[in-house]
């Protein structure tokens, strides 16, 4: 990659990292079913304008809307209103590579290596830890939504594989539309109408900002560079890149809110980041078919040689285990 590439790669770790401290911020000024309906709205609008049609079919775009927008985004920021920490959040979140592999098994046969199975038990080994240090520190409650979050995630990530979107910045422009309506429905009927028209009436540039930030910085910018990345180097080179919102959120939420680290939370974000490391980065397909695609001056001759290749190695691709990014916003 390119030093250039690098930065970006970088930079949309830190713009997902800090988004967790956004979060925490904009759940003092919106209800969290409400804030993520409208997370969803400004994404989705004016952008659904501008990017063309869907490229998948609408079943995956639904699908993919229902339990990553409504459920997984729903139970997250509900779990860090009723208590979880925001650096915390950042860290226990990154299981859902267990159960992206935990699915891929189940629904599309594909089975762990070794060095697989031994990340999702050191993974689950940092979960572990971790609900020992917040059951000592504060509530469990919102961490075991944080970990319902975590699983549909893993869920809307294998049911992304299936949708193969040849676009990420469509397919999730389009998927944003989808949980606006089911979750203001929610959020009438847990929250209350006069609640969320409190917050809509205070509505300050601090909530602006929030909003903003959450729609076209965390899903706009970060997935559109993200899927542009991916779409230029091999996913061995970008997912690795993944595992540094842990380090952003953490560190964002002890600088900006005054999180403490606790020794029992070093040791869990220490297992849990190896494990992910180990559940993630292993890969069975080689580079993607991105990388092998020929430059548009290569000459004639070299052409159909390089769309071999990378009709090949979309094969191996397809039959090895995804890969997960940080999701559609990580949160």
């Amino acid at each position: 990659m390119r030093p250039a590439h690098i930065a970006l790669a970088a930079l949309v770790a830190a713009v997902w990292g800090v988004n967790f401290v956004v979060v925490e911020i904009g759940l003092d000024h919106f209800p969290p079913l409400l804030f993520s309906a409208l997370r969803f709205l400004v994404a989705a609008l004016p952008a659904v304008f501008l990017v063309g049609r869907p490229k998948v079919a609408w079943k995956w775009i639904v699908a993919v809307g229902l339990v990553l927008g409504v459920a997984k985004f729903g139970l997250l920021f509900t779990g860090m209103d009723l208590g979880a920490p925001a650096g915390l959040s950042s860290l226990v979140l990154q299981v859902q590579a267990v159960f992206t592999a935990l699915f891929a098994f189940v629904a599309l046969g594909e089975r762990p290596g070794k060095v697989k199975i031994a990340g999702m038990v050191v993974a689950l080994a940092g979960i572990t830890v971790a609900a020992v240090d917040q059951g000592a520190s504060g509530p469990l409650a919102g961490f075991v939504l944080l970990i319902a979050a975590a699983a549909c995630w893993g869920l809307s990530n294998v049911l992304t594989r299936k949708a193969s979107p040849p676009d990420a910045l469509n397919f999730m422009v389009w998927v944003s539309t989808v949980p606006v309506l089911p979750l203001l429905a929610l959020s009438l009927v847990r929250e209350g109408p006069e609640r969320d028209l409190e917050a809509l009436r205070a509505l300050d540039w601090t909530g602006v900002f929030v909003i903003v930030y959450v729609a076209w910085i965390t899903t706009i910018f970060g997935f559109g560079a993200w899927g542009w990345l991916l779409r230029r180097h091999p996913a061995s080179s970008v997912a690795p890149f993944s595992l540094l919102v842990p380090v952003f959120g953490m560190s964002s939420a002890a600088l900006i809110l005054g999180e403490g680290m606790s020794p029992l939370r070093w040791c869990a974000a220490a297992l849990l980041v190896g494990g992910v490391a180990l559940t993630s980065l292993t890969f069975g397909g080689g580079r993607t078919a991105a990388a092998y695609r020929a430059p548009t001056d290569a000459p004639a001759h070299v052409r159909p040689h390089a769309h071999a290749h990378a009709h090949a190695d979309a094969q191996r691709e397809k039959e090895s285990v995804h890969v997960p990014g940080p999701g559609p916003d990580r949160p």
